[in-house]
């Protein structure tokens, strides 16, 4: 069965099949991996156009080290093409391509070199410690928004130089931008809706850094945001300083805080592993962190668009403005890199993930700050709340593009 004909029955673009059964999706991609790796999806039944859908590990290593090839800048990295509106607020460096790409990967780069990022280990401590003594005193709290989504949104705050007294309006304009497909952030599930409302967040982010990074450049002070506006080097302009942050917060906020959730679920899923890598934490501190961005794939995938007429990718000749789609989450349960990949692991090694995309030059920027917030996190959960386990079903995000969660209750021993 060819791709373009296996689409019939494909069910990788319906939203309500990513919100339902997720053994099922797993059975699919497996499927898809065995049997028909790069399925041809199109937008309706009724419609000839659509995309790509690669599935297997080695086509996502492929094409992302081959970006000449398949761009980010021709429509951006969604599945979809954005609206201009929306592109003019959110288009950042994800969304190019050399050379406008690699000079803005040059600037940013400035706040995340390994050196920088290990000199906020005691910062990240005393975080998870601050947010930890404003746990419920009944012993039982919504992990998502009273532990997972304040810790890396309150690091990369501090990185930033924001005010605390913003953290609520952030917290809230991520989750519409990212969330867009939920009713719970986006009351209005119409194509204006969702504009009006991702628009209007943009906006309000954009606003708030303009006016951040005006600051930093008339008075430099020691944060990220100086360094970015207002070094002796090349800069970020004020505008494109607000357009990272949108994507700054996003992969730092809403992806970090789904790791960490997804995380705890597989602990609390998984006790034989939770006692083994408490019992020597820093043994498997490297490996396990690694695990739990493989089993949680927090972004499920990216879009990149076919540059010019006869690419080819393996054996499959491919056309100009084609669209290919990148599945990590199947990447990550690719049978041949990964034994037993259904099998949550801590001591897993090798662990050539894709979870912070693969090897190129849209490789995760704060692939090292979120694993040190996760190695710093565990550690002092596993001091602090040692019986911190999940209590019930994750309230997932209605989404194909984040594997999001919402809410999760939680329980633990005060301290």
């Amino acid at each position: 069965m060819s791709g373009a004909e296996s689409l019939a029955s494909s069910p990788l673009n319906d939203l309500s099949w990513w919100h339902a059964d997720a053994d099922e999706r797993e059975r699919t991609f497996a499927r898809h991996r065995r049997e028909d790796p790069r399925p041809f999806v199109r937008v309706s039944a009724q419609s000839e156009s659509g995309f790509w859908a690669l599935t297997r590990h080695e086509d996502i290593l492929e094409v992302s080290r081959r970006p000449e090839d398949f761009t980010s800048g021709d429509g951006g990295t969604q599945i979809f093409d954005q609206p201009a509106e929306l592109r003019e607020y959110r288009g950042s460096i994800i969304d190019m391509d050399n050379p406008e790409h690699a000079r803005l990967r040059k600037i940013v780069s400035r706040g995340f070199t390994v050196r920088s990022l290990q000199a906020l280990r005691s910062d990240i401590e005393d975080t998870v410690r601050e947010i930890i003594s404003e746990l419920p005193a009944d012993g039982r709290c919504d992990f998502v928004t009273d532990l997972a989504a304040p810790l890396p949104l309150r690091i990369i705050s501090n990185m930033l130089g924001i005010p605390r007294e913003h953290e609520q309006f952030i917290f809230e304009a991520t989750n519409v931008i990212l969330g867009a497909s939920d009713a719970e952030y986006i009351p209005d599930q119409t194509g204006a809706g969702i504009n009006k409302a991702v628009t209007a967040a943009s906006v309000g982010l954009i606003e708030l850094l303009e006016d951040l990074a005006k600051d930093r450049i008339a008075n430099p002070t020691g944060d990220v945001i100086s360094q970015l506006v207002a070094a002796d080097d090349e800069n970020l302009t004020p505008a494109e300083m607000a357009k990272f942050f949108i994507l700054l917060v996003g992969a730092g906020n809403e992806t970090t805080r789904n790791a960490i959730t997804h995380g705890l679920i597989a602990l609390t899923d998984h006790p034989d592993q939770r006692e083994l890598w408490r019992a020597d934490y820093d043994t498997y501190a490297v490996s396990a962190v690694e695990e739990i961005f493989r089993w949680a794939t927090p972004v499920i995938h990216f879009r990149r668009t076919v540059a010019r007429d006869g690419v080819m990718l393996g054996e499959q000749e491919l056309t100009k403005g084609e669209k290919v789609v990148l599945f990590y989450n199947s990447g990550n349960r690719d049978e041949s890199v990964f034994e037993d990949p259904y099998t949550f692991d801590v001591t897993r090694n090798p662990n050539p993930h894709v979870a912070f995309g693969a090897a190129g030059p849209h490789f995760c920027l704060g692939a090292h700050l979120a694993r040190l917030e996760l190695q710093v996190l565990f550690k002092i959960l596993f001091e602090e709340l040692p019986d911190l386990a999940a209590a019930g079903e994750p309230d997932l995000l209605r989404s194909n593009f984040l594997h999001g969660v919402k809410h999760l209750q939680a329980t633990y021993t005060p301290r």
